[in-house]
């Protein structure tokens, strides 16, 4: 195995045999898991919020983004605009992740009855109605969504778009299958008496797997000196996101991951004799 640059406070230690067998019996497990698993979902029909206007490039097809809100999806962590400024100037804006859905494209025809395509991006019902009364929040919104649909379709769309005055939707508004967040299991191997430690950073690595070509599994080693139970961990898994508590209030993480993951087939394991958190996640392929 290999490790992944990600972050100069990545831990760099060598991987024993022990560790090894732990990975492969965690690969193997994750494997079944995501061929005998349907990923839980939830049907939604969001509400229309605002359209916008704007052109493929080079090519400078019309397309139009529809952008609507929904009580289902997750909404990003508070943010106030002096915070949203910072972000903005900052040299890494993209620290800040606003959940969406991003539906596939669809062919509709505009006011000028010419053929033209729109995509739905859905996100939270509160972070939209905060976004719609601030200028700034609302075109930071815009950027995130063409970003987003940038992303996954493999477009390139231009920035000279224009927010549609009198339409806060084009084409008929369709349902969307939602990917429901769980929680990883975390499963305990072994028992200790537990201590306290003050709160802090827990140190961790990445490792990639297969070690050559395109990763296939991305695998978190966190360590946790006194902490006796994987009872008192609480594990969350975004697309592209870590966040581990230890209570009471032993570490905490949160970090960004460089690749995007399926959560539902991530399988976690807490060996108590090593204090030692392991996290299998398959990466989702691009």
């Amino acid at each position: 195995m290999q490790k992944m640059e990600t972050d100069s406070s990545l831990l760099s230690s060598e991987v024993d045999l022990e560790q090894q067998e732990l990975y492969q019996q965690l690969l193997l497990q994750t494997m079944e898991t995501r061929q005998s698993k349907i990923p839980e979902s939830k049907v939604i029909r969001p509400q229309p919020g605002l359209c916008v206007k704007t052109l493929t490039l080079p090519d400078k097809q019309k397309v139009f983004v529809n952008i609507c809100q929904s009580a289902t999806v997750p909404t990003p962590p508070q943010l106030s605009r002096e915070k949203l400024v910072e972000l903005l100037e900052s040299e890494d804006p993209s620290g800040y992740r606003v959940p969406m859905s991003l539906g596939e494209p669809h062919t509709e025809v505009d006011n000028s009855f010419q053929g033209c395509t729109a995509y739905d991006v859905v996100i939270s019902e509160d972070f939209f109605q905060k976004c719609v009364k601030d200028p700034l929040f609302q075109q930071f919104l815009i950027a995130v969504s063409l970003e987003g649909l940038e992303n996954k379709y493999n477009l390139e769309l231009s920035r000279d778009w224009k927010v549609l005055k009198n339409r806060k939707f084009l084409g008929s508004v369709n349902e969307q299958n939602i990917r429901t967040n769980r929680k990883p299991v975390i499963q305990e191997i072994n028992s200790r008496d537990t201590h306290t430690a003050p709160a802090k950073r827990p140190e961790f690595c990445l490792l990639v797997e297969p070690p050559a070509g395109d990763p296939e599994f991305l695998i978190a080693e966190i360590q946790l000196p006194g902490v006796a139970s994987s009872r008192s961990l609480v594990l969350d898994l975004g697309e592209d996101r870590l966040v581990l508590n230890a209570r009471p209030s032993l570490f905490h993480l949160d970090c960004f991951i460089p690749v995007f993951i399926d959560q539902e087939g991530s399988v976690a394991l807490y060996n108590t004799n090593t204090q030692i958190l392991t996290v299998t996640m398959p990466v989702v392929s691009s």
